[in-house]
């Protein structure tokens, strides 16, 4: 037990120094100044069945103070609720930016319904608005009045191609407070921002939630045709920009939040299990390296402590001790990002296990055919 509880430790050692300090939580829109000319700009909102946020989320985008020419496009992806209604009474109701609904119809083969929505509402600004810049946001998303004006500036002055904040989640029931921020830790530990935002750096990935792309740069990289069948849309589309020479950033949102609640564990389990093993490119050798590898890392270090503390093995429970130590010291900043007490750190080998559960879980589901299911529709494997 001994050599395996070194090892985890060693695991966390390289994590916490050559993973690109995934665990600082300092990244965050660069150095901005206001352009000369304040380029042209289309809202693109993919929505199906989104009655219940709506009014929480599309009046901010509504009220962007945005100096330039802006507009709005929401694409009623074939809701059932009364979304595409709902959106045109807000705008009546709320003013603001010029608001137009659409709807795209069935998405077309190979599709998923959210890049079909997209496809069809980038088609429709391009005739209505010509625009330089693309904010893709979801139906969920809140924006600080001045987000889109500090998105747009920040483009332009660091000359990016895309710019995407995480959105802030929604913590406040006991199991949001519990999954929530692990989900954007485990998120940062994949795709760690600082080598996101290296020119030369091959990782790629963007926040699905907001995103903005300027235009030329989507066109040169053929979105949206070119990951049309993507469930993990938004890294994909990150990594085709990023392919086709465009220049890319990520980083934490202070101005963008998530107001879609996830009251319970079920809701939460859906949120992570639907694309989990997509995220694994549905390879079962990969399933299983996963499962080894979040075992040593995250399961290893509490049950060498206490292994070793209760077989008299003083080396064993110092070494699981040790890694355990260094986990929750890297996941002390995230937890204070969503003003959660420090304390609950030591959780975290628990949600990973979670985690782990719903990963495994997603496999199960894709295998019976029930894979990358949402909304009513099921996504096969590209």
């Amino acid at each position: 037990m001994e050599w395996i509880g070194a090892g985890s430790l060693l695991a966390w050692v390289w994590l916490l120094l050559g993973q690109g300090f995934f665990w600082r939580t300092d990244v965050r829109l660069p150095a901005r100044r206001d352009p000369e000319r304040w380029p042209s700009v289309a809202v693109v909102v993919p929505a199906r069945d989104e009655a219940a946020v709506l009014p929480d989320s599309l009046p901010s985008l509504l009220g962007q103070k945005y100096p330039g020419r802006a507009e709005v496009f929401l694409v009623d992806d074939g809701s059932t609720d009364g979304t595409g209604a709902l959106a045109r009474e807000l705008a009546a109701a709320r003013g603001g930016l010029p608001l137009t609904v659409s709807s795209p119809g069935e998405p077309g083969p190979g599709w998923t319904g959210k890049l079909w929505a997209l496809r069809h509402g980038m088609a429709l600004a391009r005739e209505r608005v010509e625009p330089e810049y693309l904010l893709l946001t979801d139906a969920d998303i809140a924006h600080e009045p001045d987000s889109l004006r500090e998105l747009v500036a920040a483009a332009r002055s660091a000359k990016l191609d895309l710019v995407s904040q995480m959105a802030r989640l929604r913590v406040v029931t006991r199991w949001e407070r519990l999954i929530v921020p692990a989900f954007v830790y485990f998120f940062g530990q994949l795709y760690p921002f600082r080598w996101v935002n290296r020119p030369g750096a091959r990782t790629a990935a963007a926040a699905g939630g907001c995103v903005l792309l300027r235009r030329e740069a989507a066109e040169q990289a053929g979105i949206p045709e070119t990951i049309r069948h993507a469930v993990i849309d938004d890294v994909t589309l990150a990594r085709a920009v990023k392919r086709s020479g465009g220049r890319i950033w990520l980083g934490l949102a202070d101005r963008v939040a998530s107001v879609r609640p996830y009251p319970r564990p079920a809701d939460l389990w859906r949120m992570v299990s639907r694309s989990a093993y997509a995220q694994l490119r549905h390879q079962p050798l990969l399933l299983l390296g996963t499962a080894v590898g979040l075992a040593l890392v995250y399961l290893v270090p509490p049950v060498a402590l206490v292994a070793g503390a209760a077989g008299g093995d003083p080396a064993t429970g110092a070494l699981g001790g040790a890694a355990w130590a260094v986990m929750c010291g890297t996941y002390l900043p995230m937890l204070r990002h969503y003003g959660q007490p420090w304390w609950t750190a030591p959780l975290l080998p628990f949600t990973a296990l979670l985690y782990l559960l719903m990963t495994v879980d997603s496999a199960v589901q894709h295998h019976r055919g029930r894979g990358a299911a949402w909304k009513g529709r099921t996504y096969p494997k590209p």
